[in-house]
């Protein structure tokens, strides 16, 4: 097990796998394709699509950006989920978050059809997850546990705990470590002893989105940390929700920031795009 924990790495051998993965399946007439949606002009999004477009491009899989503008409507935007959704070549819908103000997030997950649903969100594959049973998994907890097993660290028995207990990271994250046998502690905002709960965990997960928040005082000698927190600071430079030069001091295994849980979550994107045009086709 590496002290540093290589996402940028990792991430890489999975896209390679990917890509031969896809070059096999259009032999075979299936072509997977990703339909992004972004709404407006927001300058993080637009990274972020743009980082998921270089993606496809590198594995092979189609790309479809629908660029719409800030005023477009919510039936709008339905409406062309709708189609995308009857779209026999369409194999993944993902709508870039956050939306304008004035469209209601959690009907739009809604409209997306649980089987192009490659990020995971649709109340019916979190459902699938929560009973174990097959459906797409949020990207970036699907992305930890690609980073915990292929650095060879061990969940099964572990005391996991989880700080954060979002819909995309916490609860998801929680559920995936039960699914591999780990004992599992979800921490959050109202936790009491939250220090002495962290100083328990063999893998500690921060999901708090505070920068810098775990010291060395929060973990235990030898554990496993994974920080999913991204900041930019005052001087440009980016940090996580651990304190890193303090913290790799007295943990086994971490993971920078960045370099290490982002590069996961673009990973398990065209994973499970690839999943889902296998799933359509077979």
């Amino acid at each position: 097990m590496d002290h540093i924990i290589d996402g940028k790495k990792i991430s890489q051998d999975i896209k390679d796998e990917l890509r031969d993965k896809v070059s096999e399946l259009k032999k075979k007439g299936i072509h997977p394709c990703l339909a992004v949606i972004q709404v407006g002009n927001d300058p993080a999004s637009a990274v972020y699509v743009g980082n998921k477009k270089k993606a496809c491009a590198y594995t092979g899989i189609e790309s479809r950006a629908y660029e719409l503008p800030e005023e477009t409507s919510q039936e709008e935007l339905l409406e062309l989920i709708r189609r995308l959704n009857q779209d026999n070549t369409v194999h993944g819908i993902l709508v870039q978050l956050p939306v304008p103000d004035h469209m209601d997030e959690r009907e739009i997950i809604h409209t997306i059809s649980p089987a192009k649903d490659v990020d995971g969100f649709h109340p019916q594959n979190v459902g699938s997850l929560s009973l174990g049973e097959e459906g797409f998994v949020s990207c970036t907890p699907a992305g930890i546990i690609q980073l915990l097993r292929r650095s060879g660290v061990e969940i099964d028995g572990k005391h996991c705990v989880v700080v954060g207990r979002s819909n995309i990271v916490g609860k998801p994250m929680a559920m995936l470590l039960l699914r591999e046998n780990g004992t599992v502690t979800v921490c959050h905002s109202h936790t009491r002893n939250l220090k002495e709960i962290c100083r328990q965990a063999d893998i500690l997960v921060a999901a708090v989105g505070k920068p810098r928040f775990f010291n060395a005082d929060y973990i235990k000698e030898g554990a496993v940390v994974i920080d999913v927190g991204i900041h930019r600071l005052e001087n440009r430079k980016l940090c996580g929700d651990v304190d890193f030069e303090n913290v790799e001091k007295v943990a086994g295994a971490i993971t920078p920031v960045p370099g290490g849980v982002g590069p996961m979550t673009i990973a398990m994107l065209m994973n499970n795009c690839v999943e889902s045009a296998v799933r359509m086709c077979s």
